[in-house]
Formats: C-alpha cells, structure tokens, sequence
C-alpha cells in the first residue's frame, strides 16, 4: 500500500532525473500497457547516467510480494512545476510495499519496475493515478497544468517486511535514547536558571516530583484538588529569563481558565504546581522547558527550550 501524501513524504531526486535526461538526448519513453509512461536510467562503469530497456525479468511483482522497496521521489505537473521534493522533508527514502498484483495505472505499478541502483522518470495521466493511488479527486491545480503527474524516482534498497521491521525499531530506539539525552541536559541547563532566578529573587521554593518549581504566596484553606477534578485558575504567564509577558487571564476577562487535573489537557508543569495548591491558594511556578512547550516554543512569544512563570491563583475545584 503506498503511503503517500498521508503519513510521510517521500525524498526526491531531482538532479539525478535531470542528468540522465540530460545524457540520453531523443530517448522516448516506453509505455505500459496501463497508459504509464516511463523511462529507465542506471548508472554506468563511469557514474554516468544510461537510459536502460526494461527487460521481461524486470518486474517479477510476485516474487517480491510484500517486500520494502526504499524509493527516493519528487512529485511534478506536467509543465514541470515541483509540487513536492520530500528529500527536503526526510532524509531517508520512503519505503514502498510491493504488492504481488499492483493496480493498473497506479504509482505501485510503476514503481515495481525499478531495481535497486535505478532512477526513473513516470508520466501518469493524472486522473487515473490519482484515482487509483490516492484515492482522490485531481487538484484543480494539477488539472489546469496539463492533467499530468510527473514523478522522479530512485530505488535504493529491496527489503523483507523483517528487515524493514528491525531497521526501524533500531532506529526508533536510537532515536529515543538521543532525546532522553537531549532533555537530561536542557532540563540541567534548566535547573541552573531557575536556581539562580531564586537566589537573585530570594524566592525559597519546593518542587514536584516531576520537576516544577513552586513558590506559595499565599496559602489557601483545605486539600489540594485531586486528579481529575476541575479546577479554575487566574494565571499570568512570563517567560522566566526577559520577564516578558505572553499570556493572562486579564488579557481573557478575568474569567478564570478552567479544565480537569492530571489529565494532559495543559502542560505537564502546571498539571504538577497547581496540584501542590489548596483552594484559594497564589503561587508561582517556574517551569522546565521540558514540562512546559519544549523545543518546538509556542507562537511567537515563547521561544524554544523556553524556562517559564506563572504567578497563579486557584480559585477553586470540584
């Protein structure tokens, strides 16, 4: 099943399609009997590219059924205007499910043409790729250039389900463990900012078992709320380091802002200090990037990696 557009995109090869056009000057391209169009290209002993004849051995869709092709590709109208280069998007190829039977004028098809080591330029009409790939109308776009879908593609690898498999668990751990590395040291960094905003404060603070920081300006009467009740809260929020204002209820009415504890609906700091709060409590907390928006910031107001403040009121909770 191709994968396209939905989960991931896919890379492209631009150049390589350009040079081996480039080489085989009046190279026509052959046509299956589908209506797709398509040209061949290998290198040569010399890295150059050759137009190559598909051979009658070149597409054995049965006996690679359900094996990973890795597929580099960039996606044209028919006037050559790029529509997506998702090398540019993810560095590694998109891997590809060969079906034993692919679906006449799909992109499957064409693509079970390549071996690995070969680029290939496909002409697809593009109502019937789109029909029978996406599964969706043609843009319109596309359709007023020419009704045409051009993709470029380079093979890499031909691959077992397995195979496949295992190669991304292992990099989905490699991937998890960098980024557990990555927050150890940004929550440190953190650690150091928010330690020093206390002392050159003089603020005595506690902290969560999860990590945020939190000073009690006034202490309310009571228990604090428990997972899952809703609690209403008056808040103004800084980022920690310029002291500059992002977010409040004054900027809302004064209406407090209200949503159940512990349950994700905000961001991991503020599900931790204000479960420290009895009703009628004001705090500040001071957060960690990591509990609050993390690498990616929110807006323009909050930058990546951001250490943040809020001065809260608990209103109340039920």
């Amino acid at each position: 099943m191709m994968r396209i557009f939905l989960i991931s995109a896919m890379s492209a090869l631009l150049a390589l399609g350009q040079s081996a056009q480039a080489q085989t000057p009046g190279t026509e391209f052959a046509r299956l009997a589908s209506g797709t169009a398509y040209r061949l290209f290998r290198k040569d002993a010399g890295g150059q590219y050759q137009s190559r004849a598909l051979a009658p051995t070149d597409a054995p869709y049965a006996s690679r059924a359900g094996m990973i092709l890795t597929v580099y590709m960039e996606f044209r109208t028919g006037r050559d205007s790029v529509l997506m280069n998702s090398r540019r998007m993810q560095p590694t190829p998109q891997p590809v499910a060969l079906p034993a039977e692919p679906v006449r004028g799909s992109l499957e098809e064409a693509l079970g043409l390549l071996l690995p080591g070969d680029s290939a330029v496909f002409r697809f009409p593009a109502d019937t790729v789109f029909a029978k790939t996406f599964r969706q109308p043609v843009p319109p776009f596309i359709r007023k250039n020419g009704n045409t879908l051009v993709v470029l593609a380079s093979a890499r690898e031909l691959l077992s389900m397995a195979e496949m498999t295992a190669r991304q668990e292992k990099l989905k751990a490699q991937y998890s463990e960098q980024a557990q590395r990555s927050a150890i040291a940004q929550t440190t960094k953190d650690v150091a900012l928010i330690q020093a905003y206390l002392k050159k404060n003089k603020l005595v603070a506690k902290k969560t078992a999860g990590g945020t920081y939190y000073v009690i300006t006034r202490l309310g009467k009571g228990l604090p709320p428990k997972k899952g009740q809703t609690v209403r809260v008056l808040y103004k929020g800084t980022v920690m380091t310029t002291g500059k204002e992002f977010d409040s209820s004054a900027k809302h009415g004064n209406e407090p802002i209200a949503f159940p504890l512990g349950v994700g609906q905000v961001i991991a700091g503020w599900d931790q200090g204000i479960a420290m709060l009895p009703k009628g409590s004001k705090a500040i907390l001071l957060i960690p990037s990591v509990l609050g928006y993390g690498t990616r910031g929110a807006g323009a107001d909050i930058p990546a990696n951001a250490v943040l403040r809020f001065d809260v009121e608990l209103v109340d909770f039920k």
